[in-house]
């Protein structure tokens, strides 16, 4: 039971940024909320804040710990939200951020699924590719998709999102087959951000990747177009798994370096640290988690 205490004072402190905030939340006195700070920290033997009397900051270990116990937590309100769903229900109002391609493919739908089995729950959507800032837009929960920035957010991994370079059997029967990433020089590629380049590992150094800039005939900002633009032949793109593996398994576009595709990136739902999720959220967040995270979900969705 110390142990739980000492790491719920820990959330508490790093989410409130003081010492007297989060006593204050839980009932106890500032001294209190120390002495369950420095038990912890001994007992972990690492430093998870650095105090002064003017500012609280967390530690590299502090932030890395933060995030495993906000998840572990979360969890746990998660297992007692399930059993006590039979007396509770879900209701009020989210409001939902994600990228727009693949809201629009895989976001909309399952909204529209869960809310029919939680009809007290209402649901706005916000499609856009822009960082959106949740405390200041009201966002109560954010999908996003990539390596993440912002520590002052908790994120709760979905699912995994891979991409590979795809082009039509016209296109290769037209211009070949590339058998390396620098073969891409000698081909038309579509590109969403020439600047960015395009990632691959290396097979014969496990953990290794590098980033190779193309150039092609077709730039566009908008990934649904260079996805048509791909299975109309115009050239190679580097789509996510989630965009083209229905066109993969009906044959409207290739796979090609697939020995040299980069680690798959995760796909994210992510929430302020200092929000207490409501139960209408986490439902939604382990919904789109059991199935972004089953492998025949992308198959057949």
């Amino acid at each position: 039971m110390s142990n739980f205490k000492e790491i719920t004072a820990f959330v508490s402190v790093a989410s409130r940024g003081s010492l007297s905030a989060a006593a204050r939340a839980e009932g106890v006195t500032p001294a209190m909320m120390g002495r369950r700070i420095d038990a912890l920290e001994e007992r972990l033997g690492v430093k998870l804040l650095l105090r002064t009397t003017r500012k609280l900051s967390l530690t590299f270990e502090g932030s890395a710990f933060l995030e495993d116990c906000q998840r572990i937590l979360n969890d746990l309100a998660n297992a007692e939200a399930s059993v006590s769903l039979g007396g509770v229900k879900a209701s009020g109002h989210i409001k939902v951020s994600a990228p727009a391609g693949f809201g629009r493919r895989h976001v909309a739908p399952l909204l529209r699924d869960f809310l029919a089995a939680n009809p007290e729950v209402s649901c706005s959507l916000d499609l856009s590719d822009r960082l959106v800032d949740l405390v200041n837009e009201g966002v109560d929960c954010a999908i996003r998709i990539g390596e993440l920035s912002d520590s002052s957010l908790v994120s709760v991994r979905l699912g995994d999102n891979r991409r590979v370079v795809v082009a039509s059997p016209a296109y290769l029967a037209r211009s070949g087959t590339p058998a390396h990433p620098d073969d891409l020089v000698r081909h038309d590629c579509l590109s969403l951000d020439p600047q960015r380049g395009w990632v691959f590992s290396d097979p014969d150094t496990p953990g290794q990747t590098r980033t190779i800039k193309v150039s092609g005939r077709f730039e566009c900002n908008d990934g649904t177009v260079l996805h048509d633009w791909a299975v109309g032949g115009i050239g190679l793109a580097w789509r996510s798994m989630w965009e083209v593996e229905q066109d993969l398994a009906s044959g409207a576009l290739v796979s090609v370096l697939d020995r040299y595709a980069a680690p798959p990136t995760g796909i994210y739902a992510l929430f302020p640290q200092n929000r207490r999720l409501p139960l209408r959220v986490r439902l939604l967040i382990d919904y789109l988690r059991g199935l972004f995270g089953r492998p025949d979900y992308w198959r057949s969705a």
